[in-house]
């Protein structure tokens, strides 16, 4: 489940497995650890056409995510797929328009009266002038 509104069956991703690099040993060198996911976002029978379209404009064509953090497939597999759902979500979130609106009076007095306090605290730093 990407969003409330978008869910993508698992039969439409596609994993490859391989060799993860770095520390782990002998476990690292022989176990394909790495996950490497791609969704194609193009072909997609889940996605709905503003979906899609929100999506090629964001992503593109297809997205592949990539984990090999952790030294368990598992674990990898299952952050690949967040990151995924994460990726998608932000693509398909759409902001509230903004509407300009004008600051109260009280939001005015309070910037003043502010100003009028830094401009004091400003004011009291500096060295007195002698008056001749």
């Amino acid at each position: 489940m990407v969003s409330r509104s978008c869910r993508i069956a698992l039969d439409e991703l596609e994993w490859r497995f391989t060799g993860s690099g770095g520390p782990g040993g002998q476990h690292a060198n022989t176990s394909n650890t790495r996950v490497e996911l791609r969704f194609d976002i193009a072909g997609s029978p889940s996605l709905g056409p503003r979906q899609r379209s929100r999506l090629l404009e964001q992503i593109g064509p297809s997205l592949r995510v990539v984990s090999s953090s952790e030294r368990s497939q598992s674990r990898n597999r299952a952050e690949a797929l967040e990151r995924l759902r994460s990726r998608l979500a932000d693509a398909l979130h759409v902001d509230a328009p903004r509407h300009a609106t004008r600051p109260t009076r009280a939001a005015k007095e309070r910037r003043l009266d502010t100003k009028r306090r830094r401009s004091d605290v400003k004011r009291a730093r500096r060295t007195p002038r002698d008056t001749e």
